[in-house]
């Protein structure tokens, strides 16, 4: 399983339901709230070009927002 890790928010309702379909999943994932870490939100821009979030990275393939299909495409979820 490729390490996943989100940066979020935590006023972000794509955010919670990324979440809540990982956990759904069982998929372990590290989560960066953007807000409050500022070398987190750093990365985020640097990876993704991007200042909004959810900004997932799975194995270092980044999903911008809560692509669901994109996420279970690079997940291996059926």
């Amino acid at each position: 399983m490729p390490n996943v890790t989100i940066y979020t928010t935590p006023t972000c309702t794509y955010c919670h339901m990324a979440k809540d379909y990982f956990k759904e999943h069982n998929i372990a994932y590290e989560e960066k709230d953007v807000t409050v870490d500022i070398p987190a939100q750093e990365t985020m821009i640097e990876k993704s070009g991007q200042m909004g979030v959810p900004v997932i990275d799975v194995g270092g393939e980044i999903v911008i927002g809560f692509d669901r299909a994109r996420l279970e495409a690079l997940l291996g979820i059926k």
